[in-house]
């Protein structure tokens, strides 16, 4: 069967503004998003320009917006939307485009490194020995651990896109809740003040949009709400307390 794609397009050398570019791509039901776009840079046009590395969903490098949800283009299928109308893809929001559908990453990246404390602490005084965890203990921050950093998330926060551009982001967040959960870390405290900074973990407004959207189906939302609620615990008990009642 033939399906349209409405491709957005952008080239700072040539164009002054952006604009749209539709393919008509042959395609099965479960050919994937990636492949219609490798098919048209491929067989019509070699100018489209995206990126994309392991197409498994592990490097998280392809991600785009479809039809106005960002997700990872070797993910998501044909029959994922109505392919008997056009389906549009633009690059993730919230970010600078480069060309078409890549993205600047650096700023994301920028953030990811500023949760973490300018010199962080050894676990422990004894080097020579390994620093084990319990099942339960790792279970705590289990779940962002599968975070690939592909800005998703950002791409979809509202709090980013309409209300906060300089919070932080739930990547960000998610990153620092790794860290802070982990019994084998000793710096937990400095971490939570640099959450506590303007435009950090407060910022958050918990619309889910992360967790909807997340491709490793981490429950992103959740992970920032228990930050929270350690911050008011260890930080400042006494708020901790007032909520409560």
């Amino acid at each position: 069967m033939e399906v349209n794609f409405k491709i957005f397009r952008f080239n700072p050398e040539t164009d002054e503004t952006p604009h749209y570019t539709i393919f008509t791509v042959k395609a099965s039901l479960t050919d994937r998003i990636l492949d219609c776009l490798n098919k048209i840079r491929w067989e019509q046009d070699n100018s489209l320009s995206y990126r994309m590395s392991c197409a498994h969903g592990i490097c998280g490098s392809d991600g785009v917006t479809i039809n106005g949800s960002p997700a990872l283009a070797c993910q998501k299928l044909v029959k994922d939307y109505d392919y008997t109308k056009e389906i549009l893809i633009e690059p993730l929001k919230f970010f600078p485009v480069i060309k078409d559908l890549i993205v600047d990453m650096e700023p994301f990246f920028e953030r990811i490194k500023g949760i973490s404390p300018e010199k962080t602490e050894s676990p422990s005084a004894s080097p020579d020995r390994e620093h084990t965890q319990t099942p339960e203990e790792r279970s705590m921050f289990d779940d962002a651990v599968k975070c690939i950093i592909c800005a998703c998330c950002v791409a979809a926060c509202p709090v980013m896109l309409k209300e906060e551009p300089d919070f932080i982001g739930p990547a960000a967040v998610l990153r620092a809740q790794r860290h802070i959960f982990d019994s084998r870390v000793t710096d937990t405290e400095e971490r939570m003040k640099i959450l506590e900074e303007p435009h950090g973990i407060w910022s958050c407004k918990s619309y889910y949009r992360c967790t909807q959207v997340c491709p490793k189906g981490i429950k992103v939302t959740e992970a920032i709400l228990k930050t929270k609620k350690k911050i008011l615990q260890q930080l400042h008990p006494k708020k901790e307390q007032e909520t409560e009642r």
